[in-house]
């Protein structure tokens, strides 16, 4: 039986050792069509870990689009998309060696899992029994605790079919780990299609009713990586509200209109602009770091829920995906401590997310969209990235 993920109040109120590789920088040449060819993935050596696990890097291109992605993780090391004169650049933060990913990484390009974003003070209860998470955020558990997917050595398997290309990613979660009930068996797939887009499929089942909230932790800057604030960029969000917050991120409960506050991107407007207000809610998060309410709710197919554009280069992102929420992160926490692939130090709002997800701490908001995944059922979920220039 498949889970089918329930609408959101009737729509929208209702992450060692030696390293070798690296990554691509921007480069010149070919626009949209340039590399279309999508040609079986290539697997190199990127780095070993201290245990002795070899990790490896996945190349792949088709429709424009160049991807690098790590097993470590399940990494988007490196994402290229051409702008408005056919010049690719690297649009995904990221690392260039292993050790940094291990010891420092801000969740750069990650799958989260097994719990994306907050649990309040990582407990929850299920079916009457208590469970007590990994707390790795303050007094609460963040993207699965200390340990969660994101730094999780990934089981990868490179496809061709058709005009796609591709990796199927699986791993298998342990009954208890980081205190989660259940074996989880989880798949992503990570296509590129001829058109370029990358879709994100996301797949999981259990054997003991537990809690999942799946997504990709990719820190956006389309004007090029190492290229400074993305302040600047147009960002729209399809979402008349949000879930406010508490001083720990943790959300209220409370599905806020966005209207009259910064946190209104029904039209697109520069990231930038609100970033200042004294608004509670932006002093909370440092900048923004809270949930959009998206007016789709949830649904069978991937809807719209947000575009991003660069006005510099002309590189835009759209954002398609079933789930109810999104997760705007302003890049607050970027403090000046780490170097990125284009050899340039991250500052604050140096890179944005935008993390499609149900909602924050919804184990123990029972007006939110239900997570809970039990034996029988199967977890789904799709996002699309669409580029364009």
């Amino acid at each position: 039986m498949e889970l089918n993920r329930r609408t959101v109040i009737a729509g929208a109120a209702a992450g060692v050792a030696a390293t070798t590789g690296g990554t691509a920088h921007a480069s010149g040449g070919g626009g949209r069509g340039a590399g279309a060819g999508g040609g079986k993935p290539v697997r190199t050596l990127f780095g070993t870990l201290a245990d002795g696990t070899k990790v490896h890097s996945w190349s792949l291109a088709n429709g424009g689009t160049r991807l690098k992605v790590l097993s470590y993780g399940g990494i988007v090391q490196s994402l290229e998309i051409p702008d408005r004169r056919g010049r690719h650049a690297n649009v995904s933060l990221g690392f260039d060696t292993i050790e940094e990913y291990v010891a420092s990484s801000p969740y750069f390009g990650a799958l989260i899992g097994r719990y994306g974003n907050r649990i309040a003070e990582g407990r929850f209860t299920l079916d009457g029994t208590a469970h007590q998470l990994s707390v790795n955020d303050g007094a609460n558990s963040l993207h699965g605790g200390a340990q969660g997917f994101d730094k999780r050595v990934w089981d990868v398997e490179p496809f061709a079919e058709g005009s796609d290309v591709g990796l199927r990613l699986s791993y298998v979660s342990a009954d208890g780990e980081m205190g989660y009930p259940g074996t989880l068996r989880t798949k992503v797939t990570y296509t590129l299609t001829r058109h370029g887009d990358w879709r994100v499929d996301y797949a999981a089942t259990t054997d003991r009713a537990t809690v999942v909230n799946l997504t990709s932790h990719v820190y956006w800057n389309l004007a090029g990586e190492s290229s400074g604030s993305v302040d600047d960029h147009e960002l729209a969000i399809a979402a008349h509200r949000y879930t406010p917050v508490d001083s720990g991120l943790i959300p209220t409960g409370e599905l806020a209109r966005v209207g009259g506050t910064p946190f209104d991107f029904r039209s697109a407007k520069p990231v930038g602009r609100d970033l200042r207000v004294a608004h509670q809610q932006v002093l909370y998060g440092q900048g923004f770091d809270h949930n959009w309410v998206l007016d789709k709710g949830v649904t069978a197919r991937p809807g719209h829920a947000a575009t991003l554009r660069d006005p510099s280069s002309g590189r835009t992102l759209r954002i398609a995906t079933t789930e109810p929420g999104l997760q705007f992160h302003s890049g607050n926490f970027l403090d000046g401590t780490l170097v990125g692939t284009g050899g340039r130090v991250y500052r604050q709002g140096d890179g944005l997310c935008l993390e499609s997800q149900h909602f924050p701490d919804a184990p123990n908001q029972p007006s939110f969209p239900s997570t809970v995944l039990r034996p029988g059922q199967t977890y789904r979920t799709t996002t699309v990235h669409s580029f364009g220039a």
